[in-house]
């Protein structure tokens, strides 16, 4: 038997058993009542059900023996955002943030195979929505801070969760957050909201991966308005034909090639690992970025084409007030992700070039974040390792840009360097956040449960009241 089987043979077989001895421990199920509990909350827009998860959290949190100075929740309009500081033993020492989002995207219970809010589960995966996307985060944050407090864990710098309650929709609380005087005293921000291990089909790990970047997040609404009339009398210029044909050229449209030396190192590590047309693909990419057929192998890719330059996509319609009216006005929302570097104004611009119509109104929505990459740094990077490699001893511990957006956009703005590393291996294309069924492997929750215990203590110490 080869050394390489035996290394994997021993890797899967202590990786269950770590699994295995987990289930049935304090912190395990702990985990997973709040993760229960907090997934059948449906904290989607409009329900105004976000405090009731916070308020939730708060009593987990005293019930560990933390107090109301350390937990402050922060009502802004139908939501909250959530704070809470585990004081360390040198409060002259920057704090560490730690970051999660307690909202989700909504689901329709018609549209899912299993109820969205309850947690289900199979012999191989949870169910629900939130599973991923960023209930397990929060879940994983908070049972952690209540196993380190219960067992007297005294960390040598204030520790401070910081949630928000509107990061998919507007990120009003998550505005707040990147604001609060006490929060910007912060050394850094660790995210639980991106970032983690991919796996290939076959269980093989391709490499761990820490967002230290973000593309920007912006929205435009184009509008195309007609005086209308009788639909028995069509004309030439109707508002739905105009805004379809403008809506076609941005679907014809790329955006030029573009990288960064992060992005150039993430696919040269990740094409060797994943090997195959893709990873030729990655690794010509990774040696010239310029190479045109590499740049378009990556395109197809929903998962990399992000990494290769500023994509724009329509994502709602609406147009038409009566069945038998012309149209008086057509609308879509083109939502676009901007390689970091790239001005929104000058995607807006390229965009009316492409639509070629001067008829096309755009309208930027929200106030769009513009964030630098934040530097991959020595200590962290080491706490990774020590979370990571027990799991998969040989993966490779990359800095990645997330073509999604999260909370830690606006900490990275605000002048606090943000990177997201989630506790979890899993394929990519087993990803269905945002989307219908959204899941996690069962093998992934457990085989997470110390990943933030670990790397609390590489980087805030190991010192217990009892001297442990």
């Amino acid at each position: 038997m080869s050394k390489s089987l035996l290394l994997f043979l021993f890797t899967f077989a202590t990786s269950q058993v770590f699994a295995i001895e987990n289930k049935d421990s304090e912190h395990a199920l702990k985990t997973l009542e709040i993760y229960r509990t907090i997934i059948g909350i449906p904290t989607v827009e409009g329900r105004g059900n976000v405090p009731k998860m916070a308020a939730y959290l708060a009593d987990q949190y005293y019930a560990a023996g933390f107090t109301k100075d350390d937990v402050n929740i922060i009502p802004v309009g139908e939501t909250v955002a959530l704070t809470l500081r585990y004081r360390g033993s040198n409060p002259e020492q920057k704090p560490i943030l730690f970051l999660g989002h307690m909202d989700v995207v909504d689901a329709l219970d018609k549209d899912w195979q299993r109820p969205p809010f309850i947690l289900t589960q199979d012999e191989n995966y949870f169910y629900g929505r939130g599973t991923i996307d960023n209930k397990l985060g929060v879940a994983m944050l908070s049972s952690t801070f209540i196993r380190l407090k219960k067992a007297g864990y005294v960390p040598d710098r204030d520790l401070i969760i910081a949630f928000s309650g509107d990061e998919e929709t507007q990120m009003q609380t998550t505005r707040l957050l990147a604001s609060l005087p006490e929060l910007l005293k912060a050394e850094y921000a660790l995210n639980s909201d991106a970032g983690g291990g991919d796996l290939n089909a076959d269980g093989k790990a391709i490499a761990y991966l820490v967002q230290a970047a973000e593309k920007t997040y912006v929205t435009f609404e184009l509008t195309v308005r007609n005086k209308g009339g009788h639909s028995s009398r069509p004309r030439l210029d109707n508002a739905i034909y105009d805004l379809a044909d403008a809506l076609s050229n941005i679907q014809q449209y790329r955006f030029p090639v573009q990288w960064s030396e992060m992005t150039r190192n993430f696919f040269a590590v990740s094409g060797k690992q994943l090997g195959g047309e893709l990873g030729q693909a990655m690794i010509d990419f990774a040696k010239d970025p310029t190479n045109k057929a590499a740049a378009d192998r990556l395109f197809t890719e929903s998962s990399y084409v992000g990494t290769t330059r500023t994509t724009c996509v329509p994502t709602k319609l609406r147009a038409g007030h009566a069945e038998n009216a012309l149209p008086q006005s057509a609308t879509a929302t083109v939502n676009c992700r901007v390689f970091p570097g790239t001005p929104v104004a000058e995607v807006k611009q390229q965009l009316q070039i492409v639509v070629n119509n001067l008829n096309v109104e755009f309208v930027t929505l929200d106030e769009p974040i513009e964030s630098p990459i934040s530097e991959l740094r020595e200590d962290v990077m080491t706490a990774i390792g020590k979370a990571v490699h027990p799991r998969y001893p040989d993966v490779g511990i990359l800095g990645y840009m997330e073509s999604g957006g999260t909370d830690g956009m606006h900490f990275r703005a605000a002048g606090i360097p943000t990177w997201a590393m989630a506790s979890v291996f899993m394929d990519p294309d087993e990803m269905f956040a945002h989307g219908l069924n959204e899941r996690l492997p069962i093998k992934a929750f457990y085989d997470g449960l110390d990943h933030w215990s670990i790397i609390i203590k590489s980087l805030a110490g190991e010192q217990h009241i009892n001297g442990e």
